[in-house]
């Protein structure tokens, strides 16, 4: 193979598929050789070679005939790589040699020319879905498949390949119209159909006759192919039609459909509690969609049962397969909250709905408002899901990593449940999906880190980082500093993730100095953004933040050093203990209670205007945390050595400092703010 060309070894390989009797491993790696070829064709197209002047359409019909269902799993996988390739190689050229397949295969019209074309269609819909809709969406097309359906006897691997290529179409809105349009009466009939009823009079000259579920001489639909029908109605129940949507009137085709969506609902939970073995994948994906609707993600939550067997199979499934995903699907939709709106997005989406709907605005579901959604989300938690959710997390496509970090996330908003998430392995497992998701999934690390910031408010970091856990502390600094600043991408400034992040740096805070310093080092210039936000809520969070990192000498240093910076983030500060907001002037009075140890913190507060009048206010505060605060700062800033002590207690005492401390004394009742005050006036008092 070395010694020839790419053409000579494309020849040969696609002789070699030709002929078919091969092992099915030897198959794959024929496969994956041609795929490699075509991937590396488009250097050889500079030159003149392009291999894709050798496959004609018999070569073609060869690659295409590996998609049949009938092949082993493995090749059809490794078919639809090398199919993925020859259509990119290949451009228009490609396109139309599978149109001619398709149309070639279905004008035949024998059962296996049925099989193969049907199994090519709902294989390429997905990598190339322009080019299978117009092929699905050709004239005659869909109309031809309801006497096919509705023939007297039925070939299972017929119907299954027909209703697979419908499942993977109905994906496409177009599509989907056009299987509303002229499916949905024999696909309901497909449903409807009594399971248990015996195939009568098959052949009556001989009624001992044995008809296998795959024979074509049955005359009654599969389990199989009826879930595989119900899949598809669901998709058309769940996600309505332009069409569907705008038609009004008593003859509209949604109002005929004989097969609700609660109908279908309650044939998938079925399913999945009867045999979920052989009818998982087809029932979880129905389900996925069924879900969608809030009446039937009650329904789905409350059966305890149901939710039992879903964590199962998802626990069972394996990594970055349709049925996991499919799963998690299911999941996610129990859990979704409604997105908080402004009050400007909600006249925005009045005015649309009013457009859309001719005047009429649909009220909306009282299901999906916070309080359902909550009891969903205990339901959803009680069912065993977090467990399951971590190990899948290690191995995971990036779209199911996703889906694992919105339920996390969802399951969070519910307070009570923030600590057993954290037991259960919820915060190593956000810290991961933080680090493995790439920097094109913004909005799936920013619900992460918000998701980790909501359980770290609630939780003892010592009982999550401590002890022998493998995971150390500073690891869950980085997501939260990454939704300090507001989502750049969102159309409105939503400050909940931001205050979410800084009330969860405090509690990380509260803990010790090195993680103190590397909060400083990795978010100061966050923190202070954010000590100026016009919201109060965030200003006091971040305030209260830096409360807690001025415990460390890296905190004292930026409001301590020697530099204009430094001077103006005490300004900052002193402001700060002077705002409107209460929790705002006593996380402030903490901070300077701390600061106040040094003399460069001390001269600053003296040296800058309304300094100590700022200091002397929190001491007359009704509040008696606030003038434990204020009485504390003065009485470090009195006993102070050297000449900023006596600079302090000048300006004090011109400053009216000693009644204001005399009447702060009389208006305590607790024992530490008497002694506090009591201390600072015997200072004052003496003379210098």
């Amino acid at each position: 193979m070395a010694k020839l060309n790419n053409v000579e070894q494309t020849q040969l390989i696609l002789a070699r598929l030709m002929e078919g009797g091969q092992e099915d491993d030897d198959t794959c790696q024929e496969l994956d050789r041609l795929t490699k070829l075509l991937n590396d064709d488009a250097e050889a197209k500079k030159k003149g070679q392009s291999i894709c002047d050798v496959i004609d359409d018999v070569c073609v019909d060869t690659i295409l005939g590996y998609l049949d269902m009938r092949q082993a799993d493995s090749v059809r996988g490794h078919a639809i790589l090398t199919t993925s390739s020859y259509l990119k190689a290949a451009g228009n050229k490609g396109g139309e040699a599978l149109q001619t397949f398709f149309f070639d295969r279905v004008k035949r019209g024998t059962y296996d020319d049925y099989i193969v074309a049907f199994c090519v269609a709902a294989a390429v819909f997905p990598i190339a879905p322009d080019i299978t809709a117009d092929m699905f969406l050709s004239e005659g097309f869909l109309p031809s498949l309801d006497p096919l359906m509705r023939r007297k006897w039925k070939s299972r691997k017929v119907e299954t390949a027909c209703l697979e290529m419908l499942n993977a179409a109905s994906m496409n809105a177009q599509c989907r119209e056009a299987i509303q349009k002229y499916c949905t009466d024999w696909l309901e009939e497909v449903v409807d159909q009594d399971p248990n009823e015996l195939a009568k009079a098959i052949h009556s000259a001989d009624p001992d006759v044995h008809v296998t579920e795959g024979s074509i001489a049955m005359r009654r639909h599969s389990e199989a192919v009826q879930n595989l029908a119900a899949v598809i109605l669901a998709k058309l129940r769940a996600v309505p039609s332009s069409a569907q949507q705008t038609t009004e009137g008593p003859e509209t085709r949604i109002q005929q459909a004989n097969t609700s969506i609660e109908d279908l609902t309650k044939m998938f939970s079925a399913t999945i509690l009867k045999d979920p073995e052989n009818g998982k994948r087809h029932s979880v994906e129905g389900l996925a969609y069924a879900t969608i609707q809030p009446a039937i993600k009650e329904e789905v939550a409350h059966n305890k049962e149901l939710m039992k067997s879903l964590v199962k199979i998802l626990g069972d499934a394996p990594a970055k397969s349709p049925l996991t995903y499919g799963a998690l699907s299911i999941f996610m939709n129990l859990t979704r909250y409604q997105p908080a709106q402004s009050e400007e997005e909600k006249k925005m989406n009045q005015l649309k709905a009013y457009a859309n709907a001719a005047g009429k605005l649909a009220p909306t579901n009282p299901l999906n408002d916070n309080e359902h959604v909550s009891e969903r989300c205990k339901r959803v938690f009680e069912a065993g899901i977090v467990p399951v959710l971590v190990t899948h997390s290690r191995h995971g496509s990036v779209a199911s990593l996703n889906l694992i970090v919105s339920i996390i996330a969802a399951l969070s908003v519910t307070s009570s449940l923030r600590g057993q998430l954290a037991q259960q392995g919820a915060v190593n497992l956000l810290i991961a999906a933080f680090m493995a998701l790439p920097d094109s999934e913004s909005q799936g690390k920013r619900t992460a880190a918000q998701a980790l910031a909501r359980i770290l408010i609630s939780t003892d970091p010592s009982l999550v980082f401590g002890g022998t856990r493998a995971r150390p502390q500073h690891t869950a600094i980085r997501p939260l500093v990454f939704i300090l600043s507001p989502d750049p991408a969102a159309e409105t400034r939503d400050l909940l993730p931001s205050f979410e992040a800084l009330m969860a740096l405090t509690n990380l805070a509260s803990t010790d100095d090195e993680t103190r310093v590397s909060i400083i080092r990795n978010a100061w210039p966050e923190i202070e953004e954010q000590l100026l936000s016009s919201n109060h809520m965030v200003s006091k969070a971040a305030v209260e933040l830096v409360c807690n990192l001025v415990q460390c000498l890296e905190g004292v240093a930026q409001y301590a050093a020697d530099s204009p910076q430094a001077a103006n983030r005490l300004h900052i500060l002193l402001a700060l203990a002077d705002a409107e907001e209460e929790g705002t002037r006593s996380a402030a009075g903490g901070a300077l209670a701390s600061l106040t140890a040094y003399e460069s913190i001390v001269t600053g507060i003296v040296k800058r205007p309304r300094g100590v009048e700022v200091v002397l206010g929190l001491c007359s505060e009704k509040s008696e945390d606030l003038r434990h605060r204020g009485v504390f700062v003065v009485y470090n800033m009195v006993a102070c050595d050297g000449e900023p002590g006596k600079m302090a207690r000048k300006a004090i005492r011109e400053k009216n400092g000693i009644e204001v401390l005399k009447e702060s004394a009389k208006s305590s009742r607790r024992t530490e703010v008497v002694e506090v005050t009591i201390q600072a006036l015997k200072v004052l008092l003496e003379q210098d």
